[in-house]
């Protein structure tokens, strides 16, 4: 009697959630980590004391700490709504909820969570700790890092005060909404495509039991909070030093190069780390530069800046920051100017 074998199928998109290789690696000891942290930062705090502090003036110490309260501080509210959002995913959102409103391939889920990143109001700093709360819920990597990229750039508060920041000038909102779709979607897609599991560290939260739903929101956002907190500190203070640092007459002195102001303006906005529902009203007081570097300025910030290289570096690690990063601000640059450039 001929026997027959039924040979296995592909695997589901969503069978495994999250996929083994998402798992992130063994890592030290939270008490060996601390005492290493504390250690340096003491290293570093009398190192200042004795070699910074002495030459810094008064003004400068003053204009620092006011640049990195006001970034810490404008932070904060959307950092928490962000953790917030990502707890209840983990704790309340069971995984299969996702595997229906995305669609199965995660080609096409990369649009998808572009497309809902329109209608979730927040800042870059809300967006990291909501993207990693997807991926531990078993959304692909490539549709969570879109919704990541889109959600502060072209929610409706954004883009509202972009209107109200450049009155009479629709261009300038519909060009900020097209260029940071299409940097969010190309974003995904290139990670889909050539992105590597082991490049990734995701969080892993198993689905709480349903009489434990609580507990487990109140521990996933303490965990978060006090991790992503603690890079919004580092990211704030990079970039309030660079804003005292770097001489404004630098940046102005090369409005008039086209393609120059347009990659001053990109690293500009990396640099000073300003909120995506305010970085509109900077970009329109920039009266020397062209409407396609203060577009650059626009896309860039809300998906590159030092918060979020810190934060992202918090969350996904090293090896995905050294590869996400650059490729979105080249990505960001190159539309920018595409967009910028067909609207004028």
């Amino acid at each position: 009697m001929e026997r027959t074998t039924t040979m296995p199928g592909p695997p589901e998109p969503y069978a495994e959630l999250p996929p083994a290789d998402w798992a992130p690696p063994r890592r030290a000891s939270p008490g060996r980590r601390a005492a290493g942290t504390f250690a340096l930062l003491a290293l570093v705090l009398v190192a200042g004391r004795l070699w910074v502090a002495p030459r810094l003036q008064v003004g400068a110490l003053d204009a620092w700490a006011t640049i990195f309260i006001a970034i810490c501080v404008q932070a904060l509210p959307f950092l928490v709504f962000g953790v917030a959002l990502s707890a209840a995913i983990t704790a309340f959102v069971p995984a299969r909820v996702w595997t229906r409103v995305l669609p199965r391939r995660p080609a096409a889920a990369v649009p998808v969570a572009g497309a809902l990143g329109a209608v979730l109001p927040g800042c870059e700093c809300a967006s990291v700790p909501v993207a990693g709360g997807l991926m531990a819920r078993g959304v692909a990597p490539a549709a969570a890092l879109t919704f990541l990229l889109a959600a502060p750039a072209i929610n409706p508060i954004v883009l509202v005060a972009t209107a109200i920041a450049f009155p009479g000038q629709p261009a300038m909102v519909a060009g900020r909404f097209v260029a940071s779709l299409l940097v969010a979607v190309l974003a995904g897609w290139a990670w889909l495509w050539f992105g590597r599991g082991r490049w990734l560290r995701v969080p892993r939260r198993p689905e709480a039991a349903a009489g434990r739903r609580w507990e487990a929101f109140a521990e996933a956002m303490r965990h978060d909070l006090m991790h992503a907190g603690g890079f919004l500190v580092v990211g704030g203070a990079a970039a309030a030093t660079i804003n005292v640092v770097v001489p404004r007459e630098w940046v102005t002195g090369i409005a008039g190069v086209p393609v120059l102001s347009v990659l001053t303006l990109a690293v500009l906005a990396v640099l000073m780390s300003i909120c995506s529902e305010a970085d509109a009203f900077v970009a329109a007081s920039l009266t020397a530069f062209s409407p396609t570097a203060k577009l650059a300025f626009l896309v860039v910030g809300p998906m590159v800046d030092l918060k979020l290289i810190a934060l992202q570096t918090g969350f996904f690690g090293r090896s995905f920051a050294i590869r996400f990063i650059p490729l979105t601000f080249v990505l960001a640059v190159t539309v920018s100017i595409i967009v910028g450039e067909a609207l004028t």
